[in-house]
């Protein structure tokens, strides 16, 4: 993840100094009375969980990637209010100390890893197809390519693969079976920013997890709350 986030943030870079020549060199004269803000995005976030079991903490890299299109659609005559659909993926990894595996019956194991356990690593991983539903407004004109934005929105997605990994010493568990996984997710968004580069946040509204319980009977919700970049490209 770390060295995907370096390339990510190469490849943004190199988009992004692109589409400002290709807006630079569009000539002024040429107006377009009916513009849309069609828009392909790619974000880098934070996550942070919430909703977790007492002790249970952020440990290691824990982030997301994510890109995607939007099709703009103006709602008014000026067109700085309009709605947009799309379909993106995302993929992120949450590296906390939650322990999920597996008992020899077949039943989830979820546990807190406390000071006493030696480990190299322990993360949750997911990979989630979202279509989002944003309300957008932006003072944008049909002449003018950079502008202030405040979009909100709804995403829905659906998490085809996920992975949770413990690793230390002579001991390595992979899970990708959990029945209590909730692979619908619904989040809530709102972006705000200028011109390509625009602060994001989110918040998923269902647990990731459903009839979760520790070892020791703490309930397990596990929602995260991410924060990061969200670069729009036109």
């Amino acid at each position: 993840m770390q060295l995907s986030i370096r390339n990510l943030a190469l490849v943004i870079l190199g988009l992004f100094c692109l589409n400002s020549m290709a807006q630079d060199s569009i000539p002024s004269t040429i107006i377009d009375p009916v513009y849309r803000e069609d828009q392909f995005y790619i974000g880098i976030t934070y996550n942070v969980i919430t909703d977790v079991p007492t002790d249970v903490s952020t440990r290691g890299l824990s982030g997301g990637l994510k890109f995607g299109y939007l099709r703009d659609m103006p709602l008014n005559e000026r067109r700085n209010v309009a709605i947009a659909v799309g379909a993106g993926l995302v993929i992120d990894r949450f590296g906390q100390t939650l322990f999920i595996g597996e008992s020899t019956n077949n039943e989830t194991i979820f546990s807190v890893l406390d000071g006493e356990v030696d480990y190299n690593s322990n993360r949750f991983s997911t990979y989630t197809v979202e279509a989002p539903i944003e309300l957008r407004w932006r003072t944008s004109t049909a002449s003018s390519y950079k502008f202030w934005r405040i979009y909100t929105g709804f995403k829905i997605g659906y998490t085809y693969y996920y992975k949770a990994t413990f690793k230390q010493t002579g001991n390595n568990v992979v899970q990708t079976d959990i029945p209590e996984y909730e692979r619908l997710r619904l989040g809530a968004s709102l972006c705000f920013g200028y011109n390509t580069f625009n602060f994001y946040a989110y918040y998923s509204i269902n647990p990731f997890f459903k009839d979760a319980v520790t070892d020791t009977g703490q309930n397990v919700d596990f929602r995260t709350v991410k924060v990061g970049l969200m670069f729009y490209i036109l």
